[in-house]
């Protein structure tokens, strides 16, 4: 089975519209394929494809350990196309522990079909870098907006990162290193990737070869959504080549999708548009998308990431500034490669910078509902 998760790093990029699209596109080529909403705790992805909502999905297999995965595995109206509920509305279903984690990986990747196409929820978080790292042949989609495409450059840097957390073991002094700098806050945001791999091999060469081995056979792909011009594909270039000098990643490039007004009626009608209008420009397109993908040679297998590997740079408990400041080294990084402007960076600091005012409001209304949760439960 090929795994193909299809991530964002932000969200409203047409994630959810290549994914289910996608899905059908191969079953109509006559393979076998399961469609999962892992946008756990948000999941949608039945509104796309027109599937009635169900009552068991991925939320109740995590919460009942008697559940197995193919009790939530449902049929549709298209032939060869299985579906798996994210089923959002259970709560907690989106902050899931690393055993649980676990479990649902191990029975994703056991289930028996020619494709498992997982719609991954939109951000960096551990759970979604997990999920990506099940196969090398990830897709991931964005839009030719400033902010699209730097979020796109800080999931593939996000992924790295947590591919080299899980090439050290517990007691590796690479791994003390590692830690030193994430509680530092700033320190490895600072670093070049490459700088940073060869001062761990100091301190751990095998785990520092293990992580180029890994990165060697890493080839996620792009997607470039919601293009209005062919001038927006110089976008395309310039991620790439900041991708493959900063990162030291080839990011393989599987086409574009055009802004298409079909899509719009498409989800109005509950169709997914390749179903609605095939001949439309959006459906064009990915049809071209799934021609590349059953091109692709079969993925060798690899264990990309070590699901014991829980701590990571980018945990609950660094703070929104730091993530800020890890955009901001990030867009230096864009900006000595071309790929921006200084007017650029100008606006993108700008609305990063309303980003986190609104997250601190948010963390000061969730403080104050728990501070008042806690004091009503002790006078009780």
């Amino acid at each position: 089975m090929q795994v193909i998760a299809v991530a964002s790093g932000k969200g409203g990029v047409g994630k959810s519209l290549l994914a289910s699209n996608l899905a059908i596109a191969l079953a109509e080529n006559n393979k076998d394929v399961i469609l999962a909403d892992l946008d756990l705790g948000g999941s949608n992805l039945h509104l796309v494809i027109g599937q009635k909502p169900s009552s068991t999905g991925l939320g109740s297999f995590i919460n009942n350990p008697k559940q197995k995965i193919d009790d939530i595995i449902q049929d549709t109206d298209y032939k060869n196309l299985r579906f798996i509920s994210g089923e959002g509305e259970v709560p907690g279903a989106a902050n899931i522990t690393a055993p649980q984690k676990r479990k649902l990986i191990n029975r994703m990747t056991s289930l028996q079909a020619d494709y498992l196409i997982m719609d991954l929820g939109a951000g960096s978080n551990n759970t979604i870098l997990d999920f990506f790292l099940l196969s090398g042949c990830g897709v991931i989609v964005t839009t030719p907006t400033l902010t699209a495409t730097l979020n796109a450059y800080l999931f593939i840097k996000n992924v790295l990162f947590r591919m080299l957390y899980g090439s050290f073991n517990k007691k590796s002094p690479a791994l003390d290193y590692l830690e030193r700098l994430r509680k530092d806050g700033v320190s490895l945001q600072k670093v070049y990737l490459s700088n940073l791999v060869e001062k761990l091999r100091d301190l751990d060469p095998a785990g520092a070869d293990l992580f180029e081995e890994k990165k060697q056979h890493f080839q996620p792909r792009l997607v470039m959504n919601m293009l209005d011009n062919p001038d927006d594909l110089q976008k395309v270039d310039k991620l790439i080549i900041s991708v493959r000098d900063y990162l030291g990643v080839n990011l393989d490039f599987l086409g574009v999708l055009y802004r298409d007004e079909f899509q719009k009626k498409a989800l109005n009608s509950r169709l997914p548009v390749v179903k609605y209008k095939p001949g439309a420009v959006v459906s064009q397109g990915v049809y071209r998308i799934c021609d590349k993908i059953l091109e692709m040679p079969i993925e060798e297998e690899i264990n990309f990431s070590n699901l014991d590997a829980e701590t990571s740079y980018q945990t609950a408990e660094l703070e929104a500034e730091s993530d800020f400041n890890d955009k901001v080294l990030s867009l230096e990084e864009l900006l000595h490669s071309g790929a921006l402007t200084q007017g650029d960076l100008i606006e993108t600091i700008r609305m990063q910078q309303y980003e986190i005012n609104k997250l601190k409001k948010e963390n000061r209304f969730i403080k104050a509902k728990l501070v008042k949760a806690s004091d009503a439960g002790f006078q009780v």
